[in-house]
């Protein structure tokens, strides 16, 4: 074993990965029969306005849950970067500047979203409640049986569109009444906790890093071979030399948070957790809304306390780093394309932006050499898992558990 008793002792606090965290604001979070919905809702096409884009579409299990660009692409192209869905039920903090506090809120926003799925959420009401796989299944999961809706009490398509009172979908969305606006959103709700129900599965919690502790855990040397010495001398840097740990710390190899990289971005200023905060706390679908199954017990700990200039601008959430070897390119726009090309950066900050007062000053050049770079790639590498059941790689032949 190439690691010293010290940097063998502090692997220790890297693995294993627990179990996802609980989800309070989420009843339905734990029940196979809405990981079923939701695995099914995710693969379909038809949330979509066009009918032609799925969760998938972006979040495609064959690319790592990504979708392999640089920048996103659905009905439009997205100025940021497609997040993988791997292990996205850990984290505390949604989207790339935060501003969803929920894994169900945070499945809502794409399917509204114009550059997304460009759907609504009459739409979505309308599909749950008209396809019989979907209605059995909603019943079964939520306790409510849903008839098809009234066309004329209901529009076809229709959401709340802030600052556009003359978009089709303002106009729709405004004949209902609040009674009826109410019982959509409920379904539109319900829709994002089922799909948080089945993105939950999406964990990856053995890779050869994980086998490598278990072996210092239980002294088996079969197992302390899953981790090759470059890999070791790599994980070494990065809790040491490279101050990778800073930021990536624990079993999640995430501190959860948001910290501005220096790197430079493109057109336009891209203000980050800065604005998501503010964002966050205007959403109607915040864990404190009236939709949070706790009452608002999560958002009044987590949304209520958060200032909103409590970060400076240009700061980004931190992924994970489990499977980061199958989630090219990187970073919130997509800069760099390869994991030695991110290792150079922060070993140089070559072309960084210029800090100014006010941003973070974490981030300091870790001057590797160019065999060290090489170890700490190896270890990235070493925390690839995508054992997952092929099952939950594609859409369920039933949105229900068959009986």
């Amino acid at each position: 074993m190439v690691l010293s008793p010290e940097m063998a002792e502090l692997a220790l606090e890297f693995s294993p990965l627990g179990p996802p965290p609980p989800d309070p604001t989420n009843a339905v979070y734990e029940k196979p029969a809405a990981a079923r919905l939701g695995q099914a809702l995710f693969f379909d096409t038809r949330l979509s306005g066009p009918g032609t884009v799925s969760c998938a579409t972006c979040h495609d299990p064959g690319k790592g849950w990504g979708d392999g660009r640089r920048l996103a692409k659905a009905v439009a192209h997205h100025p940021r970067h497609t997040q993988t869905l791997w292990n996205v039920a850990y984290n505390r903090w949604f989207f790339w500047d935060g501003r969803k506090d929920t894994l169900w809120s945070q499945a809502l926003a794409p399917i509204e979203d114009p550059r997304e799925q460009a759907g609504s959420r009459l739409a979505v009401a309308h599909l749950v409640a008209s396809d019989p796989g979907y209605a059995r299944a909603y019943a079964d999961v939520f306790g409510m049986r849903l008839a098809p809706l009234d066309p004329v009490r209901f529009p076809p398509a229709g959401r709340p569109v802030p600052g556009q009172p003359e978009h089709a979908h303002s106009i729709a969305w405004g004949s209902m009444t609040a009674v009826d606006q109410e019982r959509v959103e409920r379904i539109f709700v319900n829709v994002g906790k089922a799909i948080a129900a089945f993105e939950r599965q999406i964990v990856s919690r053995r890779a050869p890093f994980d086998v490598f502790v278990e072996g210092l855990r239980e002294d088996d040397r079969a197992k302390l071979r899953a981790l090759s010495p470059s890999a070791q001398r790599g994980f070494a840097l990065f809790a040491g030399k490279a101050r990778c740990h800073l930021c990536h710390d624990g079993p999640e190899f995430s501190d959860l948070e948001f910290h501005f990289n220096r790197l430079p971005t493109g057109e336009g200023a891209d203000p980050g957790r800065q604005l998501g905060v503010r964002r966050l706390k205007r959403d109607p679908f915040n864990a404190l809304s009236r939709y949070s199954d706790d009452g608002g017990a999560v958002g009044r700990v987590k949304v209520a306390t958060l200032r909103r200039d409590g970060h400076p601008t240009l700061e980004f959430k931190t992924p994970s780093l489990r499977n980061v070897e199958r989630t090219a390119p990187y970073m919130h726009e997509g800069q760099l394309a390869t994991l030695a090309e991110v290792v150079e950066f922060y070993s140089s900050l070559e072309g960084a932006v210029p800090l100014v007062p006010g941003m973070e000053r974490i981030l300091q050049p870790a001057h590797l050499t160019a065999a060290e770079q090489v170890d700490l790639v190896a270890f990235l590498r070493s925390l690839t898992d995508e054992e997952l059941a092929p099952e939950l790689q594609r859409a369920p032949a039933t949105a229900y558990l068959p009986d």
